[in-house]
């Protein structure tokens, strides 16, 4: 699905999604990654959501945003807490929703000027 172009280019906006990846500012990717508004896209090294680890989000606490979305692939899926437990002592919600979801949102939040972290599960193949 392509997303229609607003006053926010200046951030980091996800542009376009479908099911093997997502557009941002009009770049390709097709591996998870972490998206904040005022920085690069950055590689999260996470090849599928049953994969996900403790470090794999205190990778993204070290950004330090005030809200995480997660998405958790072509489903919604929920993470046991004992992963976010370094967000969660910093008092950082993290709000879990399927891909097109997460990217949605991530942009409403984006334009209202909060920080908030896109980290996508793109689940790549193995092999």
């Amino acid at each position: 699905m392509k997303l229609h172009a607003t006053s926010t280019q200046q951030y980091q906006t996800v542009t376009a999604y479908d099911e093997s990846g997502v557009e941002i500012n009009a770049v390709q990717f097709h591996s998870s990654l972490v998206v904040m508004p005022e920085m690069a896209p950055v590689d999260w090294p996470v090849r599928s959501f049953d994969a996900l680890t403790a470090e794999d989000f205190q990778r993204i606490d070290a950004l330090s945003p005030d809200v995480v979305i997660l998405g958790t692939g072509a489903r919604q899926r929920f993470i046991h807490p004992k992963l976010i437990a370094s967000l969660n002592t910093r008092r950082v919600g993290v709000e879990t929703m399927d891909n097109q979801a997460a990217c949605r949102t991530y942009n409403i939040l984006m334009a209202e000027g909060r920080k908030v972290a896109l980290a996508l599960i793109l689940e790549t193949s193995q092999g």
